[in-house]
């Protein structure tokens, strides 16, 4: 199978699309954020999230035969054997990253989960590309990559610095270095579900129905013992998260084979703390913008340049 597009976009359509991937992550993080909080339930707010996505998709395949084309063609190579059945699991990364964002978040605090997050991305991208994953083809361990990626993690880092506090068990860190694994995986088996598909709609579909699945269960269980909510809050904008879920990870399954895992991490981190930037500047009831974080998103921004730079055969210096 060959998933190298036939036309490929140029790199900085490649890292601006990204980057609005990243900037849908952060508002979607916003919205569902806000919807756990008013529901007193993160688990039920990440099925509504999925759920409501889910929904959005399941209508627009209704009147997109390629869509539907798609997701047989994929579910052919499934039952012959020539994509493996992991191949269309990536929506239990995304429901993963929902559920550790629930269990984990409002105890650690957002910003150490985003350096988890970002850190278990960072070394996904890493591992991925080098493996062949995203962009099929294998991509080495040169310095501008491994460079870009030590300072982006660096820049989260240094971004999030000031609100850093609380003691927490251990574990609940590796949740979301787990999670930014997955959603690094998750990008790289999407674009594989894209190509085999031939359309992003199909991968996304798959995702958001795999996903919902699994966050279905999960909150079935525990809220057999915890209890359901009982209200549901009026706001509309609380209930956009499927929908933006459905732009940025369709984007990223088309993406991926365009920019590769690493790249594709690097610029949606970018996205997200130019947003996040912009949130705490002037959105209404925000945390304060510190300097930290504008210092961050910046070197982010140098980052993401480093680590797209070509480098002549003689000067890669590929490690392993």
């Amino acid at each position: 199978m060959n998933s190298s597009p036939s036309r490929r976009l140029p790199a900085w359509a490649s890292l601006v699309l990204a980057a609005l991937c990243g900037a849908g992550i952060a508002v979607q993080t916003r919205i569902n954020g806000a919807l756990g909080v008013s529901l007193g339930d993160g688990f039920t707010a990440g099925v509504i999230s999925f759920g409501s996505g889910l929904v959005i998709l399941l209508v627009v395949m209704v009147l997109v035969p390629s869509g539907r084309r798609g997701v047989r063609a994929v579910w052919t190579g499934v039952r012959d054997g020539s994509m493996p059945v992991w191949s269309v699991l990536g929506g239990v990364a995304g429901a993963f990253f929902v559920l550790s964002q629930g269990v984990t978040g409002a105890v650690i605090g957002v910003a150490l989960f985003s350096v988890a997050l970002v850190a278990g991305q960072t070394i996904s991208g890493l591992v991925l590309d080098r493996r062949g994953f995203g962009s099929q083809s294998h991509v080495g361990f040169t310095w501008p990559r491994l460079t870009g990626a030590a300072l982006t993690v660096v820049a989260v880092a240094i971004s999030m610095s000031s609100q850093l506090r609380g003691d927490f068990p251990a574990w609940m860190l590796l949740m979301p270095l787990v999670a930014g694994f997955g959603s690094g995986w998750q990008s790289a088996v999407n674009g594989r579900v894209r190509a085999r598909a031939g359309s992003a709609l199909s991968a996304t579909f798959l995702n958001f129905l795999i996903g919902t699945t699994a966050l279905v269960i999960v909150a079935v269980i525990r809220n057999a013992f915890a209890g359901w909510p009982t209200t549901l809050p009026a706001q509309p904008w609380l209930y956009l998260g499927g929908a933006i879920g459905c732009v940025f990870i369709g984007v990223n399954a088309y993406l991926v084979s365009h920019t590769g895992v690493l790249v594709l991490g690097l610029g949606t981190v970018t996205g997200q703390l130019l947003t996040s930037v912009a949130i705490d500047a002037f959105a209404p009831g925000a945390h304060p913008l510190a300097v930290t974080t504008v210092l961050g998103a910046l070197l982010a921004l140098i980052a993401v340049s480093i680590a797209t730079l070509r480098v002549r055969p003689r000067d890669a210096r590929e490690v392993g």
